[in-house]
């Protein structure tokens, strides 16, 4: 008997019930564990995300000693042809979440059953399957708190074993998915992407549960210092299941691994808005802010983009974003919050460069992130948060260091006047902009256009 493990948001070894339920239904035949490359996605995820995706692939097949299968083409046609292919009387997935993953799905298990290959679906790349948690009466949380407060009561299970042998079958590559995988790592300007595969994320949740996870609640807002795990891009690709993470997070003590976990907490709280609300993708969950009024002032976009607003700790975001594929979640905050608040574009724009250059971009995460910052989201205290982003770098960034680490124009400036150069003689010497906009005014004109719409 020959089983089919179909790989999507869940590449490693461990902590995997859908490898564990597809290595028993082969019984004593054959597991084919296969990947495909759905040119759809793969030319339309952004050269950062499609190389990552690519390396992890390469890692995972070296830890299945060179058994994993690539396929090119369109799951919907080609997994059903494997299955065919190879015999195979199952093909098991961990079950997807996403509104496109789950209508791709449905195709592929309805053309699998009309040839008789049983479908299984097993486990979710969450801690909690989105759509478990509910309120008493039924009904999704709008609220990160007391989503949070349900999240933690529900409780999830315990990791999975790790199995100690599989019997892989190799079914033989395509040749487009094996060149994509070599055009996207050798694509031009890519940044230095974090070392790829499951031995490489867990070394790195090791050495930060021991070395950071006890000053995470205080480092995790400055983005001088090196206080986030970086886990993300890995979670991102299951790589590591929140699960594996949580498990360890329960032997520990301490405000820091409270912290960690709601951030954890976070990320499953934006997947069940996601499934609940799939529109949410690209749409304003809360429908009455559309009629905001917004601009698209091109310049001022690109500006942006390059990190040359005049503002600090902004740009010194956008250009670490550039050069790393990463930025530091409270500078996500304030550089989307410009985007949206200072220049009044309307967060998709934004949303969108992100996901094309962030190593872990996630839609259900980046893009509800997003939304709660405009204010058309689940924030609880919505559109008229506006982030300064100079007392913001005051703040999070007391000496600099951050600017200055990725705004060398401003290199020169001490301490904190790094934030201001405007109040320096010396602060342009260097050819740094000037500022695009007046935070101040802008921040009124975004206020007066909430006003605007509750007419």
């Amino acid at each position: 008997m020959t089983s089919v493990l179909w790989l999507r948001r869940d590449l490693r070894r461990r902590d995997h019930p859908a490898l564990l339920a597809a290595r028993d239904a082969a019984g004593g035949g054959d597991l084919v564990v296969a990947f495909v490359v759905d040119p759809r996605l793969w030319d339309g995820g952004g050269a950062v995300r499609t190389a990552w995706l690519a390396a992890t692939l390469r890692a995972l097949d070296e830890s299945l000693d060179g058994n994993l299968t690539l396929l090119h083409g369109d799951p919907r046609q080609v997994v059903p042809a494997l299955a065919e292919r190879v015999g195979a009387s199952s093909v098991h997935v961990t079950r997807e979440t996403t509104p496109a993953g789950r209508r791709r799905d449905d195709v592929v298990a309805e053309r699998l059953r009309e040839n008789g290959v049983e479908w299984v679906e097993t486990g979710t790349p969450y801690a909690v399957g989105p759509g478990l948690v509910v309120n008493g009466s039924g009904d999704p949380y709008k609220v990160f708190t007391p989503f949070s407060k349900a999240w933690r009561a529900h409780g999830w299970p315990d990791p999975a074993a790790t199995p100690r042998t599989l019997p892989l079958r190799h079914a033989r590559n395509d040749a487009a998915a094996t060149a994509a995988l070599d055009a996207a790592l050798s694509a031009p300007d890519l940044p230095e992407l974090p070392p790829a595969g499951e031995e490489a994320a867990l070394r790195r949740w090791r050495s930060w549960r021991e070395e950071g996870l006890d000053d995470y609640a205080d480092d995790r807002n400055r983005p001088d210092r090196d206080g986030t795990s970086r886990l993300s891009p890995y979670l991102k690709l299951g790589v590591l299941h929140p699960r594996t993470l949580l498990a360890d997070l329960a032997a520990e003590r301490g405000k820091g691994a409270h912290t960690y976990e709601t951030e954890l907490a976070w990320r499953e709280f934006y997947a069940d808005v996601l499934f609940h609300q799939p529109r949410t993708a690209w749409e304003d969950l809360r429908p009455e802010m559309g009629r905001m009024r917004y601009d698209e002032p091109e310049d001022a976009i690109e500006a942006w983009r390059n990190g040359r607003t005049g503002y600090p700790l902004v740009d010194a975001g956008m250009r670490q974003l550039l050069a790393e594929g990463w930025m530091h979640n409270r500078v996500r905050m304030i550089t989307a919050s410009f985007l949206t608040k200072d220049l009044h574009v309307w967060w998709p724009l934004g949303a969108r460069h992100f996901l094309d250059h962030l190593v872990d971009g996630d839609v259900a995460s980046n893009n509800h992130g997003w939304q709660w910052v405009a204010g058309t989201g689940t924030d609880a205290s919505p559109y008229f948060r506006v982030f300064n982003p100079v007392t913001q770098g005051l703040r999070f960034d007391p000496d600099g260091a951050y600017v200055r680490r990725w705004v060398p124009e401003l290199a020169h400036l001490p301490g904190k006047a790094a934030h201001e150069p405007w109040e320096h003689a010396d602060g342009y010497a260097h050819g740094y902009p000037e500022r695009i906009v007046d935070h101040a005014a802008e921040r009124v004109e975004a206020l007066s256009r909430l006003e605007a719409t509750k007419g």
